[in-house]
């Protein structure tokens, strides 16, 4: 069933301060949870679900679970350029940004996530094999390309044991990022890859993953990923 939405309901929506504090925060493409968004908008998280529900409702952001958790994103590209003309406009104060996930700078970094890489690193080489068309992601799965299939096992790589590429590959909602890592076989795969080359290592007792500096030169050299800047 589609919604259909006024222009003054849209209006009305993103009139309301709080509102536009929690969709300014969606427009760096992350997913955020009520309470997090609460945080940026300056309000309590009960009275941010009921926004969110209104915001829902009118198809301006979509909902997904995850463990325990309800993820609030932009429902697309339409409505983030609808804030960036309506920002282009407004003398715009400074949005809070919720800081998400670990605090611990190496479990940001990089870390396991079950058996596959998550962190800005996972998020990092994801990004890379979408880019290189490797991997075709999207809401709901992701798929191994053909061509992607005989680069990554040119690399000893084999993402899809038996042809079955799309059951091989899935996107994972990455805690801290908020964007999507890649799970499944390639997920798994990349992962125990690069702990076999020495590219990264684990940190005693922590999900951690240290990289080497073989590791960012082999990253640079096949993925075009150099480490992030300071903050």
């Amino acid at each position: 069933m589609v919604t259909t939405v006024s222009v003054a309901q849209v209006g009305a929506l993103v009139g309301d301060p709080a509102r536009v504090a929690m969709l300014q925060a969606l427009m760096d493409g992350r997913a955020l949870t009520a309470s997090e968004l609460a945080q940026a908008a300056g309000i309590t998280p009960q009275t941010a679900s009921g926004h969110l529900a209104q915001l829902a409702a009118a198809s301006l952001v979509t909902v997904s679970k995850q463990g325990r958790h309800r993820y609030h994103r932009l429902a697309s590209p339409e409505v983030a350029r609808l804030l960036e003309s309506l920002m282009l406009l407004a003398s715009n104060a400074a949005v809070r940004r919720p800081r998400t996930g670990p605090r611990d700078p190496h479990l940001r970094l990089a870390r396991t996530c079950y058996d596959h890489m998550a962190g800005w690193l996972g998020v990092q080489l994801a990004d890379a094999l979408v880019a290189r068309n490797w991997v075709e992601l999207a809401e709901d799965g992701a798929l191994v390309t053909p061509e992607g299939l005989n680069r990554l096992a040119a690399l000893g790589l084999d993402a899809a044991a038996g042809g079955r590429a799309k059951l091989q590959c899935r996107p994972c909602l990455d805690w801290s990022e908020r964007r999507p890592h890649l799970a499944g076989r390639l997920g798994a795969a990349l992962c125990t890859h690069s702990l076999q080359r020495g590219w990264v290592r684990r940190q005693s007792g922590s999900r951690a993953l240290n990289v080497t500096p073989a590791g960012w030169r082999a990253f640079h050299e096949l993925f075009d990923i150099r480490p992030p800047a300071a903050p």
